[in-house]
């Protein structure tokens, strides 16, 4: 595991293209997650988050070289995205994390990843409940 980034420790670009479908296809069934997708094909935001991820993790730059600088809060403010949003979108990615065979420590380096960043792109107060009005 020396010098290897998650990258090369996941599968490299197959990895990542495999995650990303398996994601996406999730997403494509979930009434919640699918508003938040304004195109009618997903296959552009697959790809955008699968060079996304390829980069992040170690691969090659394709993304900014294609996108520019990430700016991933600036790219998600449009949408509208409460805590729901995020635990749904956490949890398909989780699943489509645990289909993959990787090593304990990629998962692990993917799952803490993707917890973080989709708690940072919540966009939305929390709504209150019935009880606390």
């Amino acid at each position: 595991m020396l010098n290897k980034s998650v990258y090369d420790l996941a599968g490299g670009e197959a990895a990542f293209r495999l995650l990303v479908q398996r994601f996406y296809a999730r997403v494509a069934r979930d009434p919640l997650l699918r508003a938040v997708y304004p195109e009618a094909d997903l296959s552009p935001a697959t790809e955008r988050l699968t060079l996304f991820l390829i980069q992040y993790w170690g691969g090659p730059s394709t993304y900014s070289e294609q996108r520019g600088h990430p700016r991933l809060r600036m790219r998600h403010q449009p949408f509208a995205i409460g805590q729901a949003e995020r635990d749904a979108w956490l949890g398909h990615m989780t699943a489509a994390v645990e289909s993959l065979a990787l090593a304990l420590p990629v998962r692990k380096a993917l799952l803490d990843y993707f917890a973080t960043a989709s708690s940072a792109m919540i966009n939305q107060p929390p709504e209150e409940s019935p009880a606390a009005r």
